[in-house]
């Protein structure tokens, strides 16, 4: 393998002239490279299954209580598509220059200093993978006591955070199967929902709206709220960034799969929230966590509804199995950096990072236990939000740090592209904090919460490594 010398960071943040390979991997003396089997499709479908997932059916009908208006919220997934987008571009120039596991863990590391990237491991744990573990419980919970209302909801989310937990934690090959499968499952059935509902839907009840009154809602506090909900259900748009070091010829494959899997899943969720609101009345719509099986049973009734309800939470187990599998290896990561956590980065054979998965699941039943579907959405929203915009304002500091470095991948449209992911996110913050200022100081807090933990965790130095 040809190796070139250039100035580049480490994780850790010390300027060192590392020796970085011609594939865009950076080794040191000090560790072995991941073996990159990973293919360019694999990577792509890991940003579908990673992105579709909870949220596209359950946010519709919380944001309808936000913004009444079925074209404003039409127009809500658009932006929010476009958002994820140029947020997805971004990050490829980075994951390109620096291809390594660990998505914003080693960038912010890298990009300003290790107690960034610290925080950053910390929101993955709090609120990239445990957050959204027990909101998918809870659409699984109401999904199946839809289809079978014996059933406890809370015991039935409980369930399915346990038994996932197990099968990743036991063995790696047997929970790969297990989400493979459920994940073919959910394209098919997304696939034919679309193409059933397009055909039986009624479309003046998106049209209804005039034109001025759809900008005049878009233009309202609770639209920028309610975008907050759609930037969950786009969560996962950077899901390669994470298994980067992993993925064969990382500088071209990295950047089609972060570009045309969020492509991808924008294209899918448009045409799932044509249906919803082509389906029914707003009224009729509003508030409903459940509405897939909603539009089902308006569909083809409530019998089909039930199965409808059924086939959902079987799909999101695919959801919750690539969470549960994924976060994980983030804290196995940060085990290794971190002596605090080496209890973190210990596994055995063919056995999941055991220790790091039982952390996951006790986090995410707590949330589960404590909080309402909302709330946890918007809480998740902004500070994933906040993790973003940091990431993506790197891409300008690393143009002004390291000017003559090798970029395989520039992003394209820049500088206008990131400008506008930055200020179209910051809309929702500041938003966030008027509307919603107790979610949103939880929020902030989890993140300060995470710098007094650095300098509890006390990080490894990181090597100097000379010429």
């Amino acid at each position: 393998m040809e190796v070139q010398e250039t100035e580049t960071l480490s994780a850790s943040g010390v300027q060192s002239d590392a020796l970085t390979p011609s594939d865009g991997s950076s080794v040191t003396p000090q560790e072995e490279a991941p073996k990159r089997v990973i293919s360019g499709f694999s990577a792509t479908m890991v940003v579908i299954a990673s992105m579709v997932g909870t949220g596209i059916f359950t946010t519709t009908g919380i944001l309808l209580e936000q913004v009444p208006s079925a074209s404003a919220v039409l127009w809500s997934w658009i932006i929010g598509g476009v958002v994820a987008f140029f947020g997805a571009l971004s990050y490829a120039e980075l994951v390109a220059m620096y291809p390594k596991n660990g998505g914003e863990y080693q960038l912010l590391s890298t990009i300003y200093h290790p107690v960034l990237g610290f925080v950053a491991g910390w929101i993955s744990l709090i609120v990239g993978f445990s957050a959204p573990i027990a909101s998918a419980a809870m659409a699984f919970g109401k999904y199946a006591t839809h289809s079978l209302p014996g059933l406890s909801e809370f015991w039935a989310a409980f369930a399915v955070i346990i038994a996932l937990s197990i099968v990743h934690a036991v063995k790696v090959t047997f929970g790969s199967a297990v989400q493979n499968v459920f994940t073919v499952l959910k394209i098919l059935l997304v696939s034919g929902f679309i193409a059933g509902g397009l055909m039986l839907g009624d479309f003046s009840h998106i049209t209804s709206n005039a034109p001025m009154d759809t900008c005049l809602t878009m233009l309202t506090p609770g639209f920028a709220v309610g975008l907050i909900y759609v930037t969950y259900a786009y969560t996962g748009w950077n899901g390669s960034a994470y298994i980067a070091g992993e993925i064969k010829n990382p500088s071209k494959a990295l950047p089609k799969a972060l570009a045309l899997g969020t492509l991808i899943v924008t294209l899918i969720y448009l045409g799932l929230n044509v249906v919803f609101l082509s389906s029914a009345p707003v009224s009729d719509l509003s508030g409903s966590i459940e509405i897939g099986a909603v539009v089902a049973s308006s569909f083809f009734g409530e019998g089909a509804g039930r199965v409808f309800s059924a086939v959902i939470a079987l799909l999101l187990i695919s959801s919750l199995s690539a969470m549960i599998m994924a976060g994980p290896r983030i804290y196995q990561a940060m085990g290794v950096d971190y002596p605090i956590l080496k209890t973190l980065s210990r596994r055995k054979g063919d056995s999941g990072p055991f220790y790091a998965i039982i952390l996951q699941a006790v986090i995410a039943i707590l949330m589960l236990m404590t909080a309402r579907f909302d709330e946890l959405i918007t809480y998740m929203g902004f500070t994933l939000s906040v993790n973003a915009v940091l990431t993506v304002i790197g891409v300008f500091i690393m143009r002004r740090r390291l000017p003559n470095a090798e970029r395989p991948y520039k992003c394209w449209g820049y500088p206008v592209t990131p400008i506008l992911f930055i200020l179209l996110s910051l809309w929702m913050i500041i938003f966030t904090f008027i509307q919603t200022p107790g979610v949103a100081l939880a929020g902030a807090g989890t993140i300060l919460l995470g710098v007094g933990l650095y300098f509890v965790a006390k990080p490894k130095k990181a090597p100097e490594i000379s010429k």
